[in-house]
């Protein structure tokens, strides 16, 4: 590795830590390149390296003559209770418009889940922040449980479908999730204003009762600036 790349490197860690760690928090204006260059005693080209390095994480956005803001908010979200409730949690008050609440059959999805039926309760959600950017779109398919089948005229219990799976007497208490990056397509795209292309997080979740049977298969594609995963392994230590 080339002293130049490991300065930018060192720069880009220092600058990813205080945004992380909510020194620099979302929206911020970084300090310009001269500031840059005198702070870290580096050439004005391993600065501008760093702020693509942080730009691909998603942490900056670059706008030519203007300056390099923060553009990811310093936190991961909890997303147990649903996406919402995780933003909720941070201060940001989604607004949530049900796109889809319908009984479908999907074979293909039942077979992949190993379930007996191919019916499901299928609800998508978009998640609209207050300036109007559309920030996840969120596609969920529940196995049709005794108690759900009127869902689709009745609609979601305070628009949340956690609490109408509490009605049903359906909680979920483990799962699996797994994130990739991921180019939006066409339709997507057009669905969340982006350009084609646009990569976005792609969770998939399994949520599941306490016996293990599957409640539910939810897949969301998430803005990468609002929204992070971290996992955690090995021993800790008080």
């Amino acid at each position: 590795m080339s002293e130049q790349a490991r300065k930018h490197q060192r720069v880009a860690r220092i600058l990813s830590r205080e945004i992380r760690g909510g020194t620099l928090r979302d929206g911020t204006r970084l300090p310009g390149e001269h500031a840059l260059t005198e702070r870290f005693s580096v050439s004005r080209s391993t600065v501008r390296a760093a702020l693509r390095s942080l730009a691909e994480e998603g942490l900056v956005r670059t706008h030519p003559g203007i300056g390099s803001f923060v553009s990811f908010d310093g936190a991961p979200l909890d997303n147990r209770h649903g996406w919402k409730q995780a933003l909720t949690e941070r201060g940001v008050t989604p607004d949530t418009t049900v796109l889809r609440l319908e009984t479908v059959r999907d074979a293909r999805l039942r077979d992949e889940l190993a379930l007996r039926d191919d019916r499901f309760l299928a609800v998508d959600r978009m998640r609209t922040l207050a300036d109007g950017s559309r920030v996840s779109l969120e596609r969920s398919r529940v196995p049709l449980h005794p108690g759900l089948e009127d869902v689709p005229r009745r609609g979601l219990v305070d628009g949340s479908l956690t609490a109408t799976l509490a009605e049903a007497g359906l909680v979920v208490a483990s799962g699996q999730q797994r994130a990739t990056a991921v180019p939006l397509d066409a339709a997507d795209a057009a669905q969340l204003r982006r350009p084609e292309g646009t990569s976005f997080l792609r969770v998939t979740r399994i949520g599941r009762a306490p016996t293990g049977a599957v409640l539910e298969h939810v897949v969301s594609l998430l803005d990468p600036a609002r929204f992070e995963l971290r996992t955690s392994f090995g021993e800790t230590t008080n």
